[in-house]
């Protein structure tokens, strides 16, 4: 039986489900316990698990992500959560260097079952410091899994699967905009699988591709379209790495075209990897060019009107796919 319940309740419902099952998982970074969470996603843990396994930590995310990468290692599954993933910088050390490398660096020997999460992207007014969308960077590591997810259903399924079932270190990419969003989530326990895409409309004229909070402007550009008659096809691709470009293949077999949405910076983006596959498996399925709208090639400002100037929106999107249908608009 599902209920509506708030993006940051179905994050919380994955840990405490994951944590009441196995007591080698816990939680720990910066104002998770007493605060209960920067964004309440921790509310109440302290109070069931207590100190031991809900860990409050000093303002030093490479010191605390180093703990965590070294408690996997030694054969805990430990969930560590970024206040934001642009403070996650100062920890690229352990992330890069050691929990991606050594299962490889040990022959196989040692592996690091460790989930990294928080909000990523841009957030509204925060500054350019603070609203960096970071897919992209994990994306280029081997040895790591980067999941984005744009719904608390999608969401709890695959934060659960990756604390109780994946090996390797996984970044789970949140957005700020999304924690109070409410969607219908089950009951009954549920695991999603990591590395596959999901289509969440059926259509036959044009694939739209995107992820995390740029689904919002997906749907937004697909009911817009469906007023001029254009049946869009709409696919949240939910894992980054790996990318389930196959998905996305059988789609534009069936459409001929694709436009993707993408809250990265053009350059080495998510949209250049997956045109790239598309263009190179599916030429021949193609009407017209791989499209994609991303966000401006700049660091974004604080002024409310450079944000929505910078960002992908519904309008700009329902223009590229008239471009790609060689309608006026």
């Amino acid at each position: 039986m599902a209920r509506s319940i708030a993006f940051r309740e179905a994050l919380r419902e994955a840990m405490n489900e994951e944590m009441r099952r196995d007591d080698r998982v816990f939680v720990m970074g910066e104002e998770v316990a007493e605060y209960n969470g920067a964004y309440k996603v921790t509310q109440g843990m302290l109070a069931e698990f207590g100190p031991k396994r809900v860990i409050d930590t000093p303002i030093s995310e490479l010191g605390f992500a180093a703990i965590g990468v070294g408690a996997a290692q030694k054969g805990l599954r430990p969930v560590v959560e970024f206040m934001t993933w642009n403070f996650a910088v100062l920890a690229m050390d352990q992330i890069l260097n050691t929990a991606s490398k050594m299962l490889a660096m040990s022959g196989g020997q040692i592996s690091c079952p460790i989930v990294f999460r928080g909000p990523n992207g841009s957030a509204g007014q925060l500054g350019a410091q603070h609203s960096t969308a970071f897919e992209s960077y994990y994306a280029n590591i081997p040895g790591i899994k980067v999941v984005s997810p744009s719904n608390g259903y999608d969401a709890k399924g695959l934060l659960k699967q990756a604390i109780r079932y994946e090996e390797d270190p996984v970044m789970f990419m949140e957005s700020e905009q999304m924690y109070g969003d409410k969607s219908d989530v089950p009951e009954e326990e549920y695991y999603i699988e990591i590395g596959k895409a999901d289509v969440k409309k059926q259509g036959t004229d044009v694939t739209i591709v995107s992820y995390n909070k740029m689904m919002k402007v997906a749907f937004g550009a697909a009911k817009e379209l469906e007023k001029e008659n254009i049946n869009a096809e709409v696919i949240d691709l939910r894992t980054i790495r790996p990318l389930d470009w196959m998905t996305v293949l059988e789609s534009v077999k069936k459409t001929n075209r694709l436009v993707i949405i993408d809250e990265q910076w053009p350059m080495c983006s998510i949209s250049s990897e997956l045109g790239y596959r598309i263009q190179k498996e599916g030429f021949d399925y193609l009407d017209a060019p791989v499209r994609r709208i991303t966000a401006a090639d700049a660091p974004l400002h604080y002024a409310p009107n450079l944000v929505e100037a910078a960002l992908p929106s519904v309008g700009r999107t329902v223009n590229l796919v008239k471009e790609v249908m060689y309608m006026k608009k």
